[in-house]
């Protein structure tokens, strides 16, 4: 029996990278959904539904004879834009969700991140996300994924996908981006000295995973996984790759996280006085924290089993910076 499988954000970069796992699929009818379907990677041949996520009419047609929806679209931001990622992100997300169900779309399979967990808890991806008052687009992919848990059910599965950071190609808002030209300025310091990890994931592993996702049997009416890459870094690692091969200078000095804290809090407060995005925020430091999660979940019940080291989804990612990244990536951003 043939699936008809509607992936929202097709011109980003999980969507992009999802179309393509998709396509090498037999028994898949792909359904893109984006705004410019001149965007779209090349070589897609499935069908097309173009239109905007906060069109009511829009979303209630592009739900029509849908089994399962991969929702890989989102606006999002590393600090503040509070009304932004609530108009753009979270209202347009809720009411797709909604339209999903009433339209009888059978599994839905979301975009989330392993830094919705608690650090101590990001093991298990079952665990409840934890909203974080400084990061408001963080607090609202956690209440996508609440909304899923409390509506999921035997017609509508959920399958919520944490992922790691982002790298590769056709990159959009990630780490990579906002940490390199702040290492340029020679003031962003080790964090804990850069031993904590930094789970990093290639986006064709990533579109592996909404694959396997979007077709697997024998899931719960509810299941969250963890998707990450094969190897996990250390921040220092990572740092270290971006020295020796990309030239970047390396972090000359330390702090722990508790002096971290309160100095990315007062260079947010600086925002308001400087022409310039903060060296650091919050989120970023978050970003830093020990994060324990691992595949084993999803190599289980899925089959996940990632492909592509760091160092090369870093490479990838930096090549393409090299070309397209004039200068420093905003903090927020469309990554549809």
């Amino acid at each position: 029996m043939v699936k008809s499988v509607l992936v929202t954000g097709a011109n980003g970069f999980v969507g992009s990278h999802v179309l393509e796992a998709l396509q090498q699929l037999d028994d898949v009818h792909v359904i893109a959904a984006c705004r410019d379907r001149r965007k779209l990677p090349p070589g897609f041949t499935g069908e097309v539904r173009e239109g905007d996520l906060r069109d009511h009419d829009y979303r209630k047609t592009l739900v029509e004879d849908v089994n399962v929806l991969c929702h890989a679209a989102a606006w999002t931001s590393l600090w503040g834009h509070r009304q932004e990622s609530h108009d753009l992100y979270l209202q347009p997300t809720l009411a797709l969700i909604d339209a999903a169900r009433t339209a009888g779309v059978q599994r839905f399979v979301n975009t989330s991140t392993t830094s919705a967990a608690a650090p101590k808890r990001s093991t298990d991806p079952m665990s409840r996300g934890i909203p974080r008052p400084f990061w408001p687009h963080l607090c609202n992919v956690v209440a996508i994924e609440d909304a899923l848990r409390e509506g999921a059910g035997p017609r509508f599965q959920v399958v919520n996908l944490r992922l790691g950071i982002f790298a590769g190609q056709r990159y959009a808002l990630g780490i990579l981006p906002i940490l390199t030209p702040r290492l340029k300025t020679h003031l962003v310091p080790w964090v804990a000295g850069g031993r904590t990890s930094l789970p990093i994931v290639d986006g064709r592993d990533i579109g592996q995973a909404f694959a396997l996702a979007a077709m697997r049997d024998g899931l719960a009416d509810y299941e969250c996984f963890n998707i990450l890459g094969s190897e996990v870094p250390t921040v220092r690692d990572v740092i270290t790759l971006l020295s020796e091969e990309f030239h970047l200078p390396r972090p000359h000095f330390n702090v722990p996280f508790a002096i971290a804290y309160p100095f990315a809090w007062l260079m947010e407060k600086l925002d308001s006085i400087v022409p310039w995005e903060p060296l650091v925020t919050r989120s970023i430091i978050h970003l830093m924290e020990e994060v324990n999660a691992n595949n084993v979940k999803a190599e289980r019940l899925l089959g996940y089993h990632p492909a592509y080291l760091w160092q090369e989804a870093v490479r990838l990612q930096m090549q393409e910076m090299q070309v397209r990244q004039t200068q420093p990536m905003s903090m927020a951003r469309p990554v549809e």
